[in-house]
């Protein structure tokens, strides 16, 4: 007789811009949540493949109809390439992980997936479709939530989660977060690209620049406060490659990001118990891919001076840090809090 295969437990942050998954057997990926299908014959005689992703996709993007699935942290409602894309990130991922491997060998496959709290609201139908198949029982959850519970701040913190579609709030109370206790505004790493892009248009005669390009220069170099140094780039303008000192427009799209955060921290911190407000003013963190933004936890921090002071930290590791959450989840949650999936 042979033992029973054992049960695999996986985490998997299913974000707007990156992606990541981790399993029980130490499976670890990250992937570009970027889906694209070869526009006509040529495009595909040239990439040889019906569907690319991540790194691969973007890189030939010019060939390909791309789609980002989770653009502005939602699945586009009635978008059936939208819904098509997130199963082919998601079936990346279980490959990437050796999950379908585990599954193919008899393990019964438990998955907590991580997505940015609207999704979580507006299209939890759409996700649990897209895992049929991948996992046997699944349990959703939103972002930041993933991120608290991977960290242990599971009492008197708020989470930030500064992503590419939306920023997510999360205020934990030691139980599983509510409506009332999470936020999502639509200025986020997506947005302050936009930002920066219409600056630099108006500021800079005859630039034309992706807003590829564009994200790739915020991500190296984007910063609030008094500048450490000049931001300098090389853009070709009228075919003439140009060296550019963008450091203004950069901290004028960076800062433009901090007001609508600061006033939702604030609200949220104000809808706790009030004997409880200060402990969570000093134990605010900040997750996601926009929270290296060099300065905005010291300025965020400083939003907090007029009601009592505060502290803002920024986690080490953002890429990984929700799906370990969510796995560590997965490892502990009982079996009522698990959704059984159809074959």
């Amino acid at each position: 007789m042979t033992d029973k295969p054992q049960d695999l437990y996986v985490g998997i942050d299913l974000g707007t811009s990156k992606s990541s998954i981790m399993t029980s057997d130490g499976g670890k990926s990250v992937v570009e949540s970027y889906v694209g299908w070869p526009v006509d014959m040529v495009a595909r005689k040239l990439v040889k493949k019906p569907v690319l992703i991540g790194k691969e996709a973007l890189e030939n993007r010019p060939m390909l109809e791309l789609h980002r699935p989770l653009e502005r942290g939602l699945i586009k409602e009635g978008s059936e390439k939208d819904q098509q894309a997130v199963r082919q990130l998601l079936a990346h991922l279980i490959k990437l992980g050796k999950v379908d491997k585990a599954k193919n060998n008899g393990s019964f496959i438990r998955a907590v997936v991580g997505v940015p709290a609207e999704a979580l609201r507006v299209n939890r139908e759409q996700l649990r479709e897209s895992m049929r198949g991948f996992v046997d029982s699944l349990i959703i959850v939103s972002e930041p939530f993933a991120v608290a519970y991977g960290i242990e701040a599971l009492l008197h913190a708020l989470i930030i989660d500064i992503g590419a579609g939306t920023t997510d709030f999360c205020v934990m109370r030691g139980r599983y977060p509510t409506d009332e206790d999470q936020r999502t505004l639509p200025n986020a790493g997506d947005w302050l690209d936009e930002q920066l892009a219409t600056l630099l248009k108006e500021n800079h005669e005859g630039i034309n620049v992706s807003i590829h390009t564009v994200r790739l220069w915020k991500e190296k170099y984007s910063f609030v406060g008094k500048p450490k140094r000049p931001v300098k780039v090389n853009v070709p303008i009228g075919g003439v490659p140009t060296d550019l000192d963008i450091t203004s427009e950069m901290r004028a799209a960076c800062e433009a990001l901090v007001p609508p955060i600061a006033e939702t921290l604030l609200d949220l911190i104000s809808s706790v118990e009030p004997e409880y407000q200060e402990l969570v003013r000093h134990n605010v963190i900040l997750a996601g891919g926009s929270s290296g933004i060099d300065g905005i936890a010291d300025m965020l921090a400083a939003a907090m001076m007029d009601f009592g002071g505060g502290a803002v930290r920024i986690i080490e590791d953002p890429i990984y840090v929700g799906s370990e959450g969510g796995l560590s989840l997965a490892q502990d949650a009982p079996k009522s809090d698990w959704e059984k999936l159809p074959a």
